[in-house]
C-alpha cells in the first residue's frame, strides 16, 4: 500500500530545496564559481536528488516491486509498473550521476556542469514531480 502521506511529504521538501535553489542560484559561471554559491547549489542539488530517489523508493516498497538490488533497479522497477516512462527513468539516472559525483568525487567536480544543470536542468524536477502526481492521482 503507497503511503501517500510519505511520498507528499517529501515532494513538499523537494520544493523546498529546489526554492532555496532558485533564490541562490546564480548569474553566471563566474558568480557561481564564488564558493559560498557552488557549495549551496552543489548540496541543494544533491538532496534535491536525494528526494527524488527516496520518492521512488517509497513507491516500490508501496507497489511492492520487489527489493532493489540498487537504486537503478528502482529506475527499472518504476519504468516496467508504468510509473514513469524510459525518457524519465533516463533523466533520473542522470541526475543519480550527478549526486554521485557531488557526494563521492569533491575534486573531480566540473563547476561547468554543476552549473549548468542549475541554470538548464530544475525543469527535470518539476517534470518528475507532475509525473509522480499524477500518478498519485490514479492510485487507489
Amino acid at each position: 500500500m503507497l503511503d501517500s502521506e510519505r511520498i507528499l511529504a517529501k515532494i513538499d521538501e523537494l520544493d523546498g530545496y529546489l526554492s532555496e535553489l532558485g533564490e541562490v542560484a546564480p548569474a553566471s559561471l563566474a558568480e557561481y564559481e564564488r564558493i559560498e554559491k557552488r557549495r549551496s547549489c552543489e548540496r541543494l542539488l544533491q538532496i534535491s536528488i536525494e528526494s527524488v530517489v527516496d520518492v521512488c523508493g517509497l513507491i516500490v516498497a508501496g507497489l511492492r516491486l520487489g527489493l532493489p538490488g540498487e537504486e537503478d533497479d528502482l529506475l527499472a522497477k518504476l519504468v516496467g509498473a508504468g510509473v514513469i516512462t524510459h525518457g524519465m527513468a533516463e533523466v533520473l539516472h542522470s541526475m543519480k550521476g550527478l549526486r554521485n559525483l557531488l557526494v563521492h568525487e569533491y575534486g573531480r567536480v566540473d563547476d561547468r556542469i554543476v552549473y549548468a544543470a542549475v541554470r538548464t536542468r530544475l525543469g527535470d524536477f518539476a517534470e518528475f514531480k507532475r509525473v509522480i502526481l499524477e500518478f498519485l492521482r490514479q492510485t487507489p
